[in-house]
């Protein structure tokens, strides 16, 4: 800091020095503030994806029951039904007014892939509403077997 000068003028100039101790102060303090709280932000929330609850949905008559099966057997309200003839299906499906919800039910070993396919020709199809099924009921069942 400049308290004086060699100058001899009577009248100073303005000081033009920044005074950087308040700023110092702050940054000091976000500095602990940071140190504080940063452990606290490394704990993650454990989760297990595959398992799913839900409360039972009241669903409207007009829907169509899908079901995957682990072999691969695909069934359109409980009719096997093949993935060349789901475009068509789904086409007449989507044209109904008013739409039908598609519930997929999916073995738990399903293949994903034939999921996905189905969800692809749904939604190529045009229809908008689809949901997947899940039986609440298993969840307690589901966790018996993996702590095996």
């Amino acid at each position: 800091m400049a308290l004086g000068s060699f100058r001899n003028d009577p009248q100073p100039g303005a000081n033009a020095e920044i005074n950087v101790v308040p700023l110092v102060d702050v940054m000091l303090v976000l500095l602990v503030i940071f140190i504080i709280t940063a452990p606290l932000l490394t704990h993650s929330v454990k989760i297990d994806l595959p398992k799913a609850a839900s409360t039972p949905n009241l669903t409207q008559p007009e829907h169509i029951e899908f079901a995957v099966r682990e072999d691969g057997g695909l069934y359109w309200n409980g009719e096997p039904v093949t993935l060349e003839q789901l475009p068509a299906q789904f086409g007449v499906a989507a044209a109904r007014s008013p739409q039908p919800e598609l519930h997929i039910r999916a073995d738990r070993l399903a293949r994903y892939e034939k999921v996905a396919q189905v969800m692809s020709a749904a939604a190529s199809a045009g229809l908008g509403r689809i949901g997947f099924v899940t039986d609440p009921t298993k969840e307690e069942t589901i966790r018996r077997e993996d702590r095996r």
